[in-house]
């Protein structure tokens, strides 16, 4: 089954705790601290892979993680560092979170770290100082990063073939390239896009895409609806087919165009090649003439050509042709890009140190990447550690707004996530 739209829970490795440890040997009198550091989680690695082109396992595998890390040990051994899970994803893949794209893989074997492991947490043998020298603390590990993707398949191909229903587009795929998509004499006979290689020479081929069958509405959701629309968005180059025996020709071309045109990004700016099918049979004036009539609704810049794609009349000029503006779209964009320039591709902050301090009632909420890493690698029910979170709130300038704000003694500070209760200063 073809699936392009899917969503996953994504969960990076926690950290492994630090542990609080003394030496014990013979003939060593108050061994000192030697608590070792716990491991770092493994990061989420989004790869984009040949291997697969459908996101079909996350119709029922919904949850993508990756190993935690262990413990430290005695004798400052640290723990183990989880192993880092790839996610194989086809190309052509993009990754939201919360509605902003975190990854867009346009290219086989491109990786992003899409949730990166939580640091594990020190063991006590790292608070050593001269003033502590036997700390019977020790760091929880951190959490990894943790949220749910959505994941957006839009097929990467030189050539998208667009028409509406039984235009023929799966019959040229398939008389092109050895792509075998059912073919019926029916609308709606292809329900998943299709992908085929044309060989054009020796050294030259074309990647085409036949886009299922297109009606007026489409980009509302009507018949196969706007989910293959996403599709043409990648593609250089669109090849338009339009059955002869259309009763309105114009109609049956501005009808697309009008898709393309309302659809979320503008795909009408595509270069284009409009293609009438299905011409055996038909007396040469007869083509002529709806070639001459097409041109009245064309752009002067888009060109006509007519083919039989079973006897094969005028296919191999059609590929010549669609070469030569797949090559002068490579000169202007040598890469896949997404074609909406307001997609802005939001990379992970994962050392964010701004914070942030809100007054709730009966207290206050702190916010900020860097302070809910600590908050969440602290044991509360340790002095020591208390005294410390303390010290970074001073260091960060974190008290002095809390004060600003109106801070009494009693007053209860969550920071994201983690309740701390009252914090007395």
């Amino acid at each position: 089954m073809f699936v392009d739209k899917a969503t996953a829970q994504i969960k990076a490795g926690d950290g492994g705790n630090g542990v609080v440890s003394f030496r014990h040997e013979k003939y060593v009198d108050r061994g000192g601290p030697d608590g070792g550091d716990g491991g770092d989680g493994g990061s989420i690695i989004a790869v984009a892979s040949t291997s697969e082109n459908t996101l079909a396992r996350f119709r029922y595998d919904k949850l993508v993680s990756a190993e935690d890390g262990k413990p430290g040990f005695r004798r400052k051994q640290h723990g183990k560092r989880g192993a880092d899970f790839r996610l194989l994803l086809p190309v052509g893949t993009i990754i939201l979170r919360e509605g902003q794209v975190v990854a867009d893989l346009t290219e086989v074997g491109q990786e992003v770290v899409i949730a990166k492991g939580g640091q594990g947490g020190f063991g006590n043998a790292h608070f050593v100082s001269s003033t502590r020298q036997a700390p019977r603390v020790a760091e929880k590990g951190e959490l990894g990063d943790a949220f749910e993707a959505t994941l957006e398949l839009k097929t990467i191909a030189d050539v998208g073939i667009i028409g509406l229903p039984n235009a023929g587009k799966s019959t040229f795929l398939s008389v092109v390239s050895n792509a075998r998509p059912e073919i019926a004499n029916y609308p709606f006979t292809t329900l998943v896009p299709n992908l085929g290689v044309a060989d054009i020479d020796r050294d030259n081929s074309l990647l085409l895409a036949d886009i299922p069958g297109l009606i007026e509405g489409a980009s509302e959701g009507k018949g196969l609806g706007d989910e293959f629309l996403r599709h043409v968005e990648r593609t250089k180059v669109l090849l338009h087919l339009v059955d002869a025996y259309e009763n309105d020709i114009n109609a049956a071309y501005t009808t697309i165009i009008g898709e393309l045109k309302a659809y979320s990004v503008d795909l009408t700016k595509k270069p284009q090649l409009v293609v009438i099918t299905k011409i055996d049979g038909l007396d040469a004036e007869i083509v002529a003439d709806q070639i001459k009539t097409l041109k009245k609704v064309l752009p002067k810049s888009v060109k006509v050509m007519a083919i039989s794609s079973t006897s094969h009349a005028g296919v191999k000029e059609v590929l010549f042709e669609l070469q030569k503006l797949v090559k002068k779209a490579d000169l202007k964009a040598p890469r896949p890009v997404i074609e909406d320039p307001d997609t802005v591709i939001i990379r992970p902050k994962f050392d964010e140190t701004a914070w942030e301090v809100q007054k709730v009632e009966g207290g206050f909420i702190v916010t900020g990447k860097k302070i809910e890493r600590f908050a969440s690698r602290t044991r509360f029910e340790n002095d020591f550690s208390l005294q410390r979170l303390n010290d970074i709130f001073r260091k960060m300038g974190i008290q002095r707004e809390l004060k600003k704000q109106g801070l009494k003694s009693g007053d209860r500070i969550q920071i994201g996530k983690t309740e701390i209760g009252s914090f007395e200063y």
